[in-house]
């Protein structure tokens, strides 16, 4: 699983884990129906959210949902999963992204895909996702031609970048892509006047995963000379953490222009859990009640500095046969372990979750700072009374 936005269930609740599950499911259940097992290793945590805006535009919310049956990931448990147009949109817009995530590797070289036979199968399996995603787009009348044109961009863009290019020319060919995406869940949910606020959130959310990406990875270019954005245009950290800031800020405003029928867990992922993956990638703390001003890593105040990241990162085959085996046991939900590829420990986004306050919405640590006429939960019904 990747994507920045991981919620913890602690924090989500009971109804919103539920409703998030179901989406989560459904994208995995909507990759296989349409384009069989393998392409459910696509299934991301970003990509769901296509199918949650979708849904809490719609006019009846529980209109997309089917039930599903035993699952090993659920327990054997059937559940209810969203089904529809939602669902696959955000099939479509994860195959394509994942295919220019396979074709970075390979032009990287990593791991197994330095070995020409193994590139060549990827490359393959790329163009067959390319393929599978425009089919699936087509169908729910969105051209995924602007996920290519903007992959396409992306790397006549980085060959040109350097010192003293701003790293938002870098990041907006992301921006591009997710606008599109966002945009065109108004258009699936009937609902054409929440096209431009929604292409606005996805430019702004774009820019987010991008750079985030950027800061995640920064550590590990440096160690394998790999391309990195904010070292290749000299972009320092506080600038991206700025950058960073302002893209979460501008998401929050941009969805209060947005008409929903339910938007509980849209508002809940992407004005609460945001921030709560700017703090995980800088290394700082979620809770408003922090020691201090951002520090960047290693600097007086600061985190300590990550530990340099080991090289023998497994290659793509290799990882997805690992991922496998960790998405069966659920560990990767729910405990600690090795990154399939690169290796590094991470956490489950419920592994050792702090269940004190800090991160939920109606709790003092956010609360104060989110009510009120500036606030993020302004006219939404989480209850806040502070």
């Amino acid at each position: 699983m990747f994507g920045m936005v991981r919620p913890c269930r602690h924090r989500l609740g009971e109804k919103l884990t539920a409703q998030w599950t179901a989406h989560l499911c459904g994208l995995c259940l909507a990759l296989r129906g349409d384009h069989g097992q393998l392409a459910r290793i696509v299934t991301n945590y970003d990509g769901l959210l296509i199918s949650v805006l979708t849904e809490a535009q719609a006019e009846r919310p529980d209109a997309g949902r089917r039930t599903a049956g035993p699952c090993p990931l659920r327990g054997m448990r059937t559940a209810s999963v969203a089904h529809g147009e939602g669902a696959r949109l955000a099939a479509a817009v994860s195959l394509v992204l994942a295919s220019a995530k396979v074709r970075d590797h390979v032009a990287d070289g990593d791991g197994m895909l330095a070995r020409r036979p193994v590139a060549l199968a990827a490359r393959r399996v790329a163009a067959s996702w390319d393929r599978a995603g425009a089919r699936t787009g087509s169908a729910v009348g969105f051209d995924t031609a602007v996920l290519v044109d903007a992959v396409d961009r992306q790397t006549g863009i980085e060959t040109l970048a350097g010192p003293g290019t701003s790293v938002l020319t870098v990041t907006e060919p992301t921006e591009t892509a997710t606008a599109a995406a966002f945009a065109h869940t108004a258009v699936l949910a009937g609902r054409p006047g929440n096209a431009v606020p929604l292409a606005e959130a996805g430019r702004l959310f774009g820019r987010l995963a991008h750079l985030l990406d950027a800061v995640e990875d920064r550590e590990a270019d440096a160690a394998s000379g790999a391309w990195n954005p904010l070292a290749a245009t000299g972009t320092p950290l506080e600038e991206a953490r700025r950058l960073a800031d302002d893209a979460v800020h501008g998401i929050r405003l941009a969805l209060r222009e947005v008409e929903f029928t339910d938007g509980g867990l849209a508002h809940r992922l992407l004005v609460h859990e945001l921030p709560n993956s700017v703090h995980r990638a800088f290394g700082t703390v979620s809770c408003a009640h922090g020691t201090g001003p951002y520090a960047p890593p290693g600097t007086p105040g600061g985190p300590l500095p990550p530990e340099p990241p080991r090289r023998d990162r497994r290659g793509l085959l290799a990882g997805c046969a690992v991922w496998l085996g960790l998405a069966c046991t659920c560990q990767s939900c729910c405990g600690t372990y090795e990154d399939p590829w690169s290796r590094e420990q991470k956490q489950g986004p419920c592994a050792n979750c702090d269940c004190s306050g800090c991160g939920d919405c109606c709790n003092c640590c956010e609360c104060c700072n989110c009510c009120g006429e500036d606030g993020c939960c302004d006219g939404c019904d989480c209850g806040c009374d502070c």
